[in-house]
């Protein structure tokens, strides 16, 4: 006779809604062991984020151990105890029964990310450009003196502080970020007069606002802030290089975690009031804030709008936009009364200083596929009509974008002649914040324009394909593009026999456009360039359709030439205005040939 049939819900000792148990079932909801009732037991993919946190603290510290065993033992003592607790998550991660033990494991990572973040600073405190930058505006700021529009070259002569070329053929010594960063460090920078002040504040910064998105996200998320912020050693990274757009980042928290509530009511009240001050501050601090921000109120706008009707939303949005914009004005105030020029110019300066190209975008096609092109300008104008089709899209889809809305404003880089992954990688944390936060259900009532509600499917994809055509037809004709020179080697000069290394060219290059070029000669043999070359004669400018005649003497620096048959070294001729790349390869066996014995 078979067994007793199984129980349904709603009879006494009933399974939980929708289970049949069958006999010698095991009881599997969250793992719950024997003596923990199933609701407290910790959701399996908490139990995931837990561990995936505690294994990114893995990533780096082999690394910062080796360095502290050699330089500072204390602190590589500190880290084998962090070793220890890293491994004793890993196995409570498994371990604990209720969701307050993991609550209290996920604590526990954080404090370890923290100190190990704090050890990798104390090993390296030097930090890079960046951290130079800042620390000498703190001082500038210190002393009365403008920070902006000053070129200050001596800050660059070291490995770690590297420079930014400029396709006009120089570099860029000034600062180019918003003040906030600079007025943080400038009272620490009486007592510390090293860039040890900037990335001091910028990885407090880091620490601070990784704390703020433990603390605001739901418990069983906690573990994902605790990985993006700190695990992986990517934010640590930058955070010790001093890039001011992580103190944009630690301020941006706040106001991403659930932004759709910004305004609930028609009433900014405190809550409000402390995001749309955190969003001035943050725009004050990087202009990487300046991209999000229309995203944000675009969003705050469509989700007041469904619930209040156009007229309260727009007033409550404008009231958030216009306490953020007075914030950040009142931070730049000083600034701009010290030279306005100065300030605009050294505030527009990521937009306008036109650096060498560089990033894994689509301007690689320029840069490394083809020959070059002679409109790379147009690699800048997809960048802003993408950003505009995206803002605008956002307004018709705020429904199905709104939950993205973190993410959507870097998409515009990838197109952009600086498409380099820091644009947005550090942003990376705010993408949690959203993802935990603000579901899509929180978006389902939100205001979107008739036409494109009733228009379906395939209205709305022909809506947004006409919003996105712009940037791709502006990306065509940069890639499509040909090269402005044609360039031709007449010469090598070539130094040593045991290690090879170029020391001179001679260059025909022929300007085939109807433009004056002023061109400036580098070589590369993969994702970077070399400092420039020294034009030793020929003609500065190259009217249109004339021949020159260059001799090229290599930078100090330049290292040897590659080996093996695979090796390319390539010379690249820029101009900065129109923006133009002309690639052509060195015949390196003959380099070769030249240095071996005679």
């Amino acid at each position: 006779m078979d067994d007793d049939p199984p129980t349904r819900v709603g009879t006494p000792g009933g399974d939980p809604a929708g289970v049949r148990r069958t006999p010698g079932a095991a009881v599997t909801a969250g793992a719950a062991g024997p003596d923990t009732p199933a609701g407290d037991a910790p959701p399996q993919w908490h139990r995931g984020l837990t561990l995936l946190a505690t294994i990114s603290l893995f990533i780096g510290t082999r690394s910062a151990w080796t360095t502290a065993m050699a330089n500072v033992p204390v602190v590589a003592g500190v880290i084998s105890v962090c070793y220890a607790g890293i491994l004793t998550a890993g196995v409570l991660a498994f371990a604990t029964r209720s969701r307050r033990g993991l609550g209290r494991v996920d604590l526990g990572v954080l404090v370890l990310a923290a100190v190990l973040v704090v050890c990798a600073l104390w090993l390296n405190p030097a930090g890079i450009d960046e951290a130079a930058l800042t620390t000498q505006a703190a001082n500038e700021i210190v002393h009365g003196h403008a920070m902006y529009g000053q070129p200050w070259p001596w800050l660059f002569g070291t490995p770690t502080v590297g420079i930014t070329k400029l396709m006009s053929g120089g570099a860029d010594y000034t600062y180019g970020y918003g003040p906030l960063t600079a007025l943080l460090v400038a009272p620490i920078h009486l007592f510390a007069h090293s860039t040890v002040a900037a990335t001091a504040v910028t990885t407090g910064a880091l620490l601070a606002g990784t704390v703020t998105l433990w603390v605001l996200l739901p418990a069983p998320w906690r573990s994902a802030a605790t990985a993006v912020c700190l695990g992986f050693g990517l934010l640590p990274a930058y955070a010790r290089g001093g890039y001011p757009a992580i103190t944009a980042l630690a301020l941006l928290i706040p106001v991403v975690v659930r932004w759709h509530r910004t305004g609930a009511g028609g009433r900014l009240g405190r809550g409000g009031v402390a995001r749309s001050v955190c969003l001035g501050l943050a725009c004050a601090a990087q202009q990487l804030a300046w991209f999000l921000a229309p995203f944000l109120l675009v969003g705050m706008y469509a989700v007041r709008r469904g619930e209040l009707g156009h007229r309260r939303a727009l007033e409550v949005t404008v009231r958030h936009a216009a306490l953020a914009f007075a914030t950040w004005l009142l931070v730049n105030a000083y600034f701009i009364a010290q030279g306005p020029s100065q300030w605009l110019s050294g505030s527009l300066l990521p937009f306008t200083q036109k650096a060498i190209l560089h990033g894994q975008g689509v301007m690689g096609i320029s840069y490394y596929v083809t020959g070059g092109s002679d409109r790379l300008d147009f690699y800048s104008y997809a960048g802003m009509l993408l950003m505009l089709g995206l803002l605008a899209a956002t307004v018709l889809f705020v429904r199905r974008l709104g939950p993205a809305l973190t993410v959507l404003p870097w998409c515009a880089f990838y197109l952009t002649t600086r498409s380099q992954d820091g644009y947005f990688l550090l942003m990376t944390p705010l993408w949690i914040a959203a993802a935990a936060t603000v579901p899509a259900s929180a978006l389902a009532g939100a205001w979107q324009p008739r036409p494109v509600v009733a228009g379906g499917r395939r209205a709305g994809a022909a809506v947004l394909a006409a919003l996105l055509a712009p940037a791709v037809l502006c990306v065509g004709v940069a890639a499509a593009s040909p090269p402005p020179l044609r360039m031709t080697i007449d010469r090598l000069t070539v130094a040593g026999r045991g290690r090879p290394t170029l020391t001179g060219l001679a260059v025909r290059a022929v300007n085939v456009t109807g433009t004056a070029l002023a061109p400036h000669f580098a070589t590369r043999s993969g994702q970077g360039a070399s400092d420039w070359w020294t034009v030793r004669s020929g003609p500065a400018v190259l009217r249109p359709h004339a021949r020159g005649d260059y001799v090229l003497r290599a930078p100090a620096d330049l290292q040897p030439l590659p080996t093996g048959r695979d090796r390319h070294v390539y010379l690249i001729a820029v101009s900065g205005t129109p923006m133009t790349i002309t690639t052509t390869a060195l015949p390196l066996a003959d380099a070769r040939h030249a240095a071996g014995p005679r």
